[in-house]
C-alpha cells in the first residue's frame, strides 16, 4: 500500500500509523536523505529474515540501521571522543558510520567483527518513524540485491507489492548511496564513497 506522507511536514497521524505497523512486525519502504529504503524494527527478526528474502541479499551481508540522534548512537556504538566529533560534524547526512557495536545490538546486524552500521539521514520522514517508534529501524536500498537503487515509489511498489506492508511516498528521490566511513579506529577511513564528501578522511 503506497502512503504519501508530506516530506516538509509529515503529518503525525501519518508517522504514529506507519510506526504502529513497524511495532506490529511490519516492513516498510520510506525516503531517506539518498534514496528509497526499505526497513523494520531492529528486534523484528522475522522481518529482518522476511528482508533478507525479498532483496535476494546474501546473509553474510548484514543490514545497517537508523538511528534519531547521537544519543541513541551511542546506545548501540561504542563512539570514542574522536568519532563523536565526526558525528557531529557530519550528521544528519548522506553517510554510514560503520562502528564497534554494544551488547543491544541484534546478532542478526553485527558482522563478524562485532560492528555495525549507522545511519542519522537528513530527512524528516524516517526520522519522525524512529522517534514515533521509540527504536532503529534497518536500513537497505529499496531494490533487489545486486540491482541499482531505486527513488521512485511507484516502482518500489510494482517491485515488492505485497511483500511490503508500506510504501511511504515522500515524493521521487535521487538513487545515490550513503558514504560508508568507518570510525573503528581513530583514523576515518573509506569504505565507500557516495553522496557525503569524503574529502575529510584520511
Amino acid at each position: 500500500m503506497i502512503l504519501t506522507i508530506d516530506p516538509e511536514h509529515p503529518q503525525p497521524y501519518q508517522i504514529n500509523r506507519v510506526a504502529q505497523c513497524l511495532r506490529d512486525g511490519g516492513i516498510i519502504a520510506y525516503p531517506t536523505d539518498t534514496t528509497y529504503g526499505i526497513g523494520c524494527s531492529i528486534f523484528n527478526k522475522k522481518g529482518i529474515e522476511r528482508i533478507y528474502r525479498m532483496k535476494g541479499r546474501e546473509r553474510n551481508k548484514p543490514f545497517s540501521f537508523i538511528c534519531s540522534t547521537l544519543s541513541e548512537v551511542t546506545k548501540f556504538a561504542r563512539v570514542s571522543n574522536v568519532a563523536f566529533k565526526h558525528l557531529k560534524r557530519h550528521l544528519p547526512g548522506p553517510y554510514t558510520f560503520v562502528l564497534e557495536a554494544t551488547r543491544d545490538v541484534p546478532d542478526l546486524l553485527l558482522t563478524r567483527q562485532k560492528t555495525v552500521g549507522i545511519r542519522i539521514p537528513d530527512n524528516r520522514i524516517c526520522i519522525d518513524l524512529v522517534l514515533a517508534l521509540g527504536n532503529p529501524i534497518i536500513t537497505t536500498s529499496a531494490n533487489l540485491s545486486g540491482e541499482e537503487p531505486v527513488g521512485d515509489p511507484m516502482v518500489i511498489d510494482r517491485t515488492f507489492g505485497n511483500q511490503l506492508d508500506y510504501v511511504v511516498d515522500g515524493e521521487i528521490l535521487m538513487t545515490d548511496v550513503s558514504s560508508v566511513i568507518s570510525l573503528v579506529g581513530d583514523v576515518p577511513t573509506v569504505l565507500r564513497a557516495g553522496l557525503g564528501d569524503v574529502s575529510w578522511c584520511a
